[in-house]
């Protein structure tokens, strides 16, 4: 036999229970205990329907103390107990409990997978009513229950709009505005709600604008602010709402708001002026929001926006840039922009950005440029201003955003303007740049607004120099290139330009022309089954162009471009089929 291990009966370390052991079985203990009690609550909850008030609401605390807690699998157990039924109709009538089963209720629904039980069991129903109460803790723990219950559920969000919901949470807003808490919760309820166009729509009726604003003013934090402009952000997709948040004075109090944490360095505070600053952006689409912050040049959002330009902070000069591209949406602001300067706080502002500044203000303050050029007495004007100089300047960029923009500009500078398109057609230096960008193989974009300029030079200009200037830096290969694209509008600039070109200097065109190969491209044009009956017209009226060219008259013969020609005679769109005849009799003519 083994010896026998004796034990000390005298020994402390045996004698006393270990600590970590006591801690344990005292916890354990405590928790059956309280799993036992959770366990008899619900058991007399379950049973009976007759328990009055004072009987109900030593329950009711150990179902709340549960959930308070977090202890595991309690929502599960409450739900299962079958328990909810009972407290849908506890709610139904009216109770000195009402407050504590709709705090219940709320705690419960934190718990993911018991909602949909809480709307099958008529929770749902039961709460809403509640709204309308007076009493503030009743409305927070009715909002939460509510909230959390129907949280990313479409079907119950849209019964609780059906339900007449958004215009008790706007009066709630309105009757209480200083119960942050109770605010707070109806504000996160709009948040859930205003994606949806039902919900719009209610919100368009009932003056939510005012209460926004209210607290767009009253809100001290990040977490209030953030919440705010979250609503304003998704209702302000709605032009009937654009309209009322401008007429309430949002962009204002947004205005305020960003000039109060300008400057600063706080994280939350740059985010705040971010969400608050694309916003105006977002309400200036609507045309009349538009007009109303404009002001005729004289609205405190408009001054606001210009300072932007001029602001340090580069989300500020870009939505400042964006904001001025919105307001240039009509002629008479463009005009009124041009007389109040505006054009040269933006170049001042490209100037700051083109080497190495940032390609999204760059591409903000191009896309304002751009919009203030498009009424004829403001290009007129901005050429005396050496605004295309300047703009000129800025062909140093090697961002492909910005350069698609810039030539854009360039392009609406020179439309209708003969005197601009000829300045600039004959730059050398800005001719060899855009030859290069017509090259852009690896941007499609910057490729295509590079022809269309080159092609603009020509048709706005129908200069000699400008087209000698253009050959010269080998731009007729690009222009017959561009003739080839997939977009009509493209085809028929490059061919009304090249049969300018032709009319004003055959001679001089003829060799390039050859060279590049334009009569072969221009038949294979004429035999596309598929190709636009606008583009044939143009290609058949730059080919009438070439026959002033005995040298491209001898390659039409040899290509016998007559029988491309003679296909074209019985088209069903008889312009074009009168065009070909006409163009056959030449050739007939000449041969």
């Amino acid at each position: 036999m083994p010896p026998e291990i004796v034990i000390p009966m005298n020994s402390k370390e045996n004698t006393e229970p270990r600590p970590q052991n006591s801690r344990w079985l005292q916890s354990f203990l405590a928790e059956m205990k309280a799993v036992d009690s959770l366990t008899d609550a619900l058991k007399a909850i379950s049973v009976s329907t007759e328990l009055i008030d004072e009987e109900l609401k030593p329950h009711l605390d150990i179902l709340l103390t549960a959930l308070q807690e977090k202890r595991k699998g309690a929502p599960e157990e409450i739900a299962a107990s079958g328990i909810l039924p009972s407290l849908a109709q506890t709610l139904s009538k009216k109770s000195l409990l009402t407050s504590q089963v709709t705090l219940v209720v709320a705690e419960l629904a934190r718990e993911a997978t018991v909602r949909e039980r809480c709307i099958e069991a008529g929770l749902v129903t039961a709460l809403l009513p509640l709204l309308k109460s007076s009493d503030q803790e009743l409305l927070l723990h009715t909002g939460r229950a509510i909230g959390r219950i129907c949280f990313d559920n479409m079907v119950q969000q849209d019964y609780l709009v059906q339900n007449g919901v958004i215009p008790r949470l706007v009066a709630i807003m309105q009757d209480y505005p200083e119960n942050d808490p109770l605010v707070n919760v109806c504000l996160l309820a709009l948040c859930n709600l205003a994606e949806m166009e039902s919900a719009r729509e209610a919100l368009a009726e009932v003056g939510v604008a005012e209460a926004l604003t209210c607290q767009l003013h009253r809100a001290a934090d990040a977490e209030r602010r953030h919440i705010v402009l979250e609503v304003l952000g998704s209702l302000g997709e709605s032009d009937m709402l654009k309209l009322q948040f401008v007429e309430s004075g949002v962009p204002q109090a947004l205005s305020e708001m960003i000039r109060g944490m300008h400057g600063g360095a706080d994280s939350h505070d740059l985010c705040s002026i971010k969400i608050a600053s694309n916003l105006i952006v977002s309400l200036l689409l609507g045309d009349e929001s538009m007009q109303k912050c404009f002001g005729e040049g004289k609205g405190p959002v408009y001054r606001d926006v210009l300072s932007w330009l001029q602001s340090s902070n580069m989300q500020l000069q870009q939505a400042g840039a964006l904001a001025i591209a919105n307001f240039a949406r009509n002629d008479s602001n463009c005009v009124k922009m041009l007389d109040l300067g505006v054009v040269h706080h933006i170049l001042d502002l490209l100037e700051r950005h083109v080497d190495q500044g940032d390609v999204s203000v760059q591409h903000a303050a191009l896309s304002a440029l751009r919009n203030l050029a498009i009424p004829a007495t403001n290009k007129v004007r901005m050429l005396e201003d050496a605004v295309v100089e300047r703009i000129r300047a800025l062909l140093r960029s090697d961002m492909p955003p910005v350069q698609f923009k810039l030539l854009g500009t360039l392009r609406m500078m020179v439309d209708g303007q003969e005197e601009a398109a000829t300045l600039l057609g004959k730059d050398e230096g800005l001719l060899a740049r855009v030859i290069q960008w017509c090259e852009a193989r690896e941007h499609a974009g910057v490729r295509g607004e590079a022809n269309r300029l080159l092609a603009a030079f020509i048709r706005h200009s129908r200069a000699l120099d400008v087209i000698h200037a253009v050959t010269k830096a080998d731009g007729i290969r690009h222009l017959i290139s561009m003739a080839t694209s997939e977009h009509v509008i493209m085809q028929n600039e490059a061919l009304i330009a090249l049969a300018i070109a032709s009319a004003i200097d055959i001679e001089t065109m003829e060799g390039p022309f050859q060279d590049a190969g334009l009569v072969p491209t221009l038949q294979k044009m004429l035999d596309d089954p598929v190709g636009a009956v606008e583009v044939k017209f143009s290609t058949i009226g730059l080919i009438c162009s070439l026959t002033n060219s005995s040298l491209l008259k001898e390659e039409m013969e040899s290509l016998n471009l007559k029988e491309s020609l003679s296909k074209l005679s019985n088209h069903t769109s008889s312009k074009l089929a009168t065009q070909a005849d006409t163009v056959l009799a030449v050739l007939s003519e000449a041969s």
